[in-house]
């Protein structure tokens, strides 16, 4: 069974940073791309971040590209996503995904199977 668990969410001035991990098991992690979806209140779910199974391809939406990082570490099964100079429009739930096949990647949603719980990242201007 895959789980995917999320961590480091929470409340941040504008122009501050925070870093979300999410743990991964219950699936050969270094096979599978991963991603960061976010969903604001009334608001479809939405792409910010991929990145690829082998580390080698990275995916930003344009709206986080230049402020967030999305890095993963296959020894410890965990994605992160750094997020930097953060505005108020990033309050979100954000999600943690591994795709639904490996060695595959997208930036669509249904190109990913799996999701965590969510964490809330709040930015107050």
């Amino acid at each position: 069974q895959v789980q995917l668990v999320e961590s480091g969410g929470g409340l941040v001035q504008a122009g501050g940073s925070l870093r979300l991990s999410c743990a991964a098991s219950g699936l050969t992690f270094s096979d599978y791309a991963m991603a960061w979806f976010r969903q604001a209140p009334g608001k479809e779910r939405e792409f910010a971040a991929a990145i690829s199974w082998n580390d080698i391809s990275t995916y930003y939406a344009d709206s986080v590209k230049g402020r967030f990082t999305i890095s993963r570490d296959n020894a410890k099964n965990t994605v992160y996503l750094q997020m930097n100079s953060l505005k108020p429009e990033d309050t979100a739930v954000y999600y943690c995904t591994a795709a639904g096949r490996p060695f595959t990647i997208t930036t669509m949603t249904a190109g990913y199977d799996y999701w965590g719980q969510g964490t809330q990242v709040t930015v107050s201007s």
